[in-house]
């Protein structure tokens, strides 16, 4: 194997989960007066921890304020997180990796609490050695997450590969001194994802599958 380690962000790259995070998002603004981001602005935030996915879209917005903010992002967000789904192939391409002996983790934005959820919900959460968390560690593009799944699978970063679908996920990878893979059917277009330099860009599941089974 060129890599035996294969780390994954979670929202936008295995969870179809993105168009959910930019409602909530954008309900979330509007519930505490805010002006409400565009699809855009909502979906660039994608990835990056909330506490910073709030900061950077409501810059002015008075810290001592940010928990009522936060609380009603969680309100919209975790009251349908059980119904989104996984993209199609997901399942089935990660029971497939884990059986050719790769070691699979997850680096993710969402926080510890929403992580374990959604890992019960897809019925997943056995096939991944270890996870890393936004509220267990500095918020990507920071290497901190990745850094620590090294450390802790004993890996190097030669033979480590991180998959998002944010520039966040990727950034975080050349920070890390990791290899990266991007998918752009989630939250950032080609542009963004190809400035960071990644392998290779993926459009599908199924092309990912592809794309590790010829080079991973």
């Amino acid at each position: 194997m060129r890599f035996s380690l294969l780390v994954f962000d979670w929202d936008g790259t295995l969870m179809d989960s993105a168009g959910s995070i930019v409602r909530s998002l954008q309900a979330a603004s509007a519930d505490v007066g805010l002006p409400m981001p565009s699809r855009e602005a909502a979906s660039f935030v994608i990835g990056l921890g909330l506490k910073e996915a709030m900061q950077h879209l409501f810059p002015d917005y008075p810290e001592a304020d940010y928990p009522h903010l936060l609380d009603r992002y969680r309100h919209h967000y975790l009251g349908r997180d059980h119904e989104i789904p996984l993209f199609d192939g997901v399942c089935e391409l990660i029971h497939a990796l884990y059986g050719r002996g790769f070691v699979l983790a997850v680096a993710t934005g969402k926080s510890r609490a929403g992580l374990d959820r959604a890992l019960g919900h897809s019925g997943l959460g056995d096939l991944f050695t270890v996870t890393r968390t936004a509220d267990e560690a500095f918020s990507k593009p920071h290497p901190a997450m990745l850094e620590y799944i090294l450390a802790d699978t004993a890996t190097t970063r030669e033979a480590a590969l991180m998959i998002g679908d944010t520039s966040h996920d990727l950034l975080m990878a050349q920070n890390a001194g990791v290899a990266s893979l991007g998918v752009s059917y989630g939250a950032h277009d080609d542009a963004l994802l190809r400035a960071c330099e990644p392998l290779g860009i993926c459009h599908s599941i199924a092309e990912m599958g592809e794309w590790l089974h010829t080079n991973a």
